[in-house]
């Protein structure tokens, strides 16, 4: 008999407390070209996906594949060097597998980034954005099927998928360090190829700033779960119909891994402040 979806989450979040690391309240979710803020995090544990039960595995060749257990600037945090995406031959239900875990482990707050196409003619690539709101054009949503009562309701509100307040810190952060940081509408594709020209005209008509091919079935599932969401995308490419260049992957790559330094001072940021809100 095959084990239920909350049987599977379970031994899951089970195979990784017994790594011995702090129980997160953070959980973090590294995307493309971005793997390399791991090394901002006091890694206390580290396993990788396929050694943990029911975990999908990574075969994106820029991400590790791998769970860390340990603390940024003092906060138990979660961090997934890697995620999946629907392109990869995952189901959406796969996809937030390791989100329900982080929240079963504890966490209650969900720090997401990801590598996005620019629309926006105002913004270039090497720019950070915190996203603002989502359109998901993926055709389906994590939450069809039989509902996990013991996650969240039938239900959810979508209205603020993410935490104004995280928000705030964020830009917050940003001044402070001088990093401009763009606030905009992400939307979710399938891909994995990049979009035509007619296709950018459309998703910018339709009012999304970037595009890509993640993180709105982790936000979903979150925001399903009550957890506080925070999402940042780089733009790593400019997708303009009428000056629409061929994309180079490599280069993409190359525009998110040095955006990096940017984004780890905003996550290390928040993370400041969100361990300062916990100081009597």
């Amino acid at each position: 008999m095959t084990p239920s979806e909350m049987t599977r989450l379970h031994e899951a979040a089970q195979a990784v407390r017994a790594l011995g690391g702090p129980l997160p309240r953070v959980g973090i979710v590294l995307g493309t070209g971005l793997g390399g803020l791991a090394g901002a995090i006091d890694v206390q544990a580290s396993v990788a996906y396929a050694d943990l039960p029911h975990f999908p595995v990574s075969t994106v060749e820029s991400h590790e594949g791998r769970l860390l257990l340990g603390t940024l600037e003092g906060v138990p945090v979660v961090a997934m060097q890697g995620r999946f995406h629907r392109y990869e031959g995952y189901s959406l239900k796969q996809i937030v597998f390791p989100i329900r875990v982080m929240k079963l482990l504890g966490a209650d707050t969900l720090i997401l980034s990801a590598a996005c196409g620019g629309m926006n003619p105002l913004w270039g690539p090497g720019d950070l954005m915190v996203l603002d709101d989502i359109i998901n054009l993926m055709g389906s949503s994590p939450l069809v099927g039989p509902n996990l009562d013991e996650l969240g309701p039938r239900f959810p509100d979508m209205s603020a998928p993410f935490d104004a307040g995280l928000q705030e810190v964020a830009l917050g952060v940003a001044m402070a360090a001088a990093v401009p940081l763009r606030r905009g509408v992400y939307v979710a594709v399938v891909g994995p190829q990049l979009e035509t020209r007619a296709e950018y005209r459309m998703l910018r008509a339709m009012g999304a700033d970037v595009v890509g091919m993640s993180t709105v079935p982790e936000v979903i599932a979150a925001r399903h779960m009550d957890m506080r969401v925070l999402a940042f995308s780089i733009i790593t490419d400019q997708c303009l119909p009428d000056a629409l260049e061929e994309a180079d992957v490599p280069t993409i790559i190359a525009t998110a891994q040095a955006a990096e330094p940017k984004l780890t001072t905003l996550v290390t940021g928040v993370l400041r402040e969100i361990g300062a809100g916990d100081s009597p």
